[in-house]
């Protein structure tokens, strides 16, 4: 008995180690298809991009250009963080525009930059993205949303635009309340919201996770948008847990004992 005691104290370590390895190695959960998002309805515009892996989906909308909303504002303040004069002022107006969708803030900044739009549009390649004339004109898509988002988590994690996402208000400015749409989907960290003056005719959202983005756009009030949103993904994994790695076979080693054999011996008597 002493001999088969020093046995498994060696072995009884790696064997447990194997075991748990064998019960953690689950197959990884599915992210979004495109059959996903098959069904969504022609009233809206999904967009979403698993960060890691770079797969993206989209609706039948995802490229056409609808209004913009304040979802623009989040071009308009990434320019002003990055080519502004770099003004305390304008990083507050900046961040007012995200945080409380501050429509005055970004009245100034459009006056000041109006270049900001077109410039961020040309940048990250939103093709579905122009000024209009005036910030509150402009048109934008959900895939070109999500392409911006996705770059900005990339390539610049550390972006204020990002963090005043994840620190947005509960109210906005106006007194719209910030809690539809993408924000209602499980792992999102932050979210930008839109809608037009009559808060019905059209809306939109925005939200980052910690490894994804999504954008949706909706000709109806916020109830539709969250509805579609919640409909389509919301249960679905938008984050897929890292590949299992795979346990090796061992061969077995003539005189030491099965994990059965050990379980035995280790069992109550």
């Amino acid at each position: 008995m002493p001999a088969l005691r020093r046995i498994f104290t060696r072995t009884a370590v790696p064997i447990v180690g194997i075991a748990v390895a064998l019960l953690c190695a689950a197959p990884a959960q599915a992210l979004p298809t495109p059959g996903d998002l098959s069904d969504v309805p022609a009233r809206t515009s999904l967009s979403y991009e698993h960060i890691p892996t770079g797969t993206y989906v989209g609706s039948a909308e995802d490229n056409s250009a609808r209004p913009g909303l304040s979802t623009v504002k989040l071009y308009m303040a990434d320019y002003v963080v990055r080519f502004g004069d770099g003004s305390p002022r304008d990083l507050d107006l900046a961040a007012r525009m995200v945080q409380v969708s501050d429509d005055g803030a970004a009245s100034v900044l459009d006056n000041k930059y109006p270049q900001a739009i077109d410039a961020t549009a040309a940048e990250f390649g939103l093709t579905s993205t122009s000024r209009g004339g005036f910030w509150g004109n402009s048109s934008t898509s959900t895939a070109d949303t999500v392409r911006f988002l996705a770059a900005k988590k990339r390539t610049d994690p550390a972006s204020p635009v990002l963090a005043w996402m994840n620190t947005a208000a509960p109210v906005a400015r106006d007194g719209m309340v910030q809690d539809w749409g993408t924000k209602q989907l499980p792992g999102v960290t932050g979210t930008k919201w839109g809608w037009a003056d009559d808060r019905s005719s059209v809306v939109a959202s925005a939200s980052i996770g910690d490894d994804f983005v999504i954008a949706s756009n909706t000709y109806g009030p916020t109830r539709s948008n969250t509805d579609d949103v919640l409909a389509t993904l919301g249960g679905i994994e938008l984050t897929a847990p890292p590949a299992a790695v795979p346990v090796p076979n061992l061969p077995a080693i003539p005189g030491l004992p099965s994990v059965e054999e050990l379980l035995q011996m280790l069992a109550p008597r």
